[in-house]
């Protein structure tokens, strides 16, 4: 089969569409023939390395995966599967997560913290190729009506932004959120989920044409954080709402961001962070943050069931996948290029060439 492969860090020269030989599942797993792929922060950490952290290179990218059933390791796991309504041909998404399945963070539900947790494409080949080996417990039915590029859009960014405003924030009707970044991935699906939970949301973007896609996706105030200091703006906002501060900030952009962010909260605020592409180091003056009893949060991506919710919003049709361009899996590179501009609104994917 054809696989995008990572032999070594480096730029875009070290990315290499090779030969290689098409795995073969265990017996409690599966074969997934890949349709499409979303991308994520994950394929340039993993194409670039990460200083402290080792890959286990040779390695496949690609987190987000859709596709279809194509073989299945043993009787075993197709009982297991025909459950859940799946079998060899059946629509499927796949959970990025993949954990031991017996830990007690893995029972108590929220498999990330497990000790043996890691993503597809980054402690195990990913989906950027023909066909990818996953366990069974990793297969998602995908819904009747949603295409496999839009599948592939949601896993990664949509979970992670459930998370953050649902198990960290504890996010109540009624509250103000403020969404650092309003076009990338996880922050999309923010805007649409602090909608649906009843939240007054507040979102930055670099552009007039990022503004007017933030506006469609629900969001009440859009900054335009290169014409005027978002801080500022949030203040405006609140001041004219008889508000002081907001009650909730997701960034994940780092840097000086988060520190004017944490100085947007309200008294109680809760900031939730998942990420740092602008800069890892921040500086914090500990004195805001006791005296005004702020929360910090740190998050990663959510569980399976967090997943299977999502799949149900979208089936309902209460969220929609955002999808800024699509590239075919020969074009991958190009794709990574457009992911390292910034310069998109949504998610970007990859798509089968067969």
């Amino acid at each position: 089969m054809k696989a995008w492969r990572i032999e070594k860090h480096g730029g875009p020269e070290v990315l290499q569409y090779l030969d290689i030989s098409t795995p073969n599942p265990n017996a409690l797993e599966a074969r997934i023939r890949v349709q499409a792929v979303g991308l994520n922060h994950m394929d340039l950490w993993v194409r670039n390395g990460v200083s402290g952290h080792r890959f286990p290179l040779p390695l496949t990218p690609g987190c987000d995966v859709a596709g279809e059933i194509d073989e299945i390791g043993s009787e075993a796991a197709r009982r297991a599967l025909a459950a859940n309504g799946l079998a060899v041909g059946s629509a499927v998404v796949l959970n990025p997560g993949v954990s031991c399945g017996c830990c007690e963070a893995c029972l108590s539900g929220f498999d990330p913290i497990c000790p043996h947790y890691g993503l597809l494409g980054e402690t195990r080949d990913g989906g950027c190729a023909d066909f990818v080996v996953v366990p069974i417990t990793s297969i998602v039915p995908r819904p009747t009506g949603v295409s496999a590029e839009e599948a592939a859009a949601l896993p990664v960014a949509a979970v992670t932004a459930w998370s953050m405003l649902t198990r960290k924030a504890a996010l109540k009707a009624g509250e103000t959120v403020l969404i650092q970044a309003g076009g990338s991935g996880v922050s999309i699906y923010a805007i649409q989920l602090a909608k649906l939970l009843g939240a007054i949301v507040i979102t930055t973007v670099g552009s007039a044409e990022k503004a007017a896609q933030a506006k469609t996706l629900g969001a009440d105030y859009v900054i335009n954080y290169k014409e005027k200091p978002f801080r500022e703006e949030v203040k405006k906002i609140q001041t004219e709402r008889d508000k002081k501060g907001v009650e909730i900030v997701i960034d994940h952009v780092g840097g000086e961001t988060f520190k004017e962010s944490l100085k947007c909260l309200a008294w109680g605020g809760r900031l939730v962070t998942c990420g740092a592409t602008a800069d890892a180091k921040v500086e914090i003056d500990l004195r805001h943050v006791f005296f005004k009893n702020i929360s910090i949060f740190g998050s990663t991506i959510g569980s399976r069931s967090d997943l299977i919710r999502i799949m149900q919003l979208v089936e309902a049709h209460k969220i929609r996948p955002v999808i800024d361009s699509m590239f075919s899996m020969d074009q991958y590179p190009q794709a990574v290029a457009r992911l390292e501009s910034r310069d998109f609104f949504g998610k970007i994917v990859v798509r089968s060439s067969s």
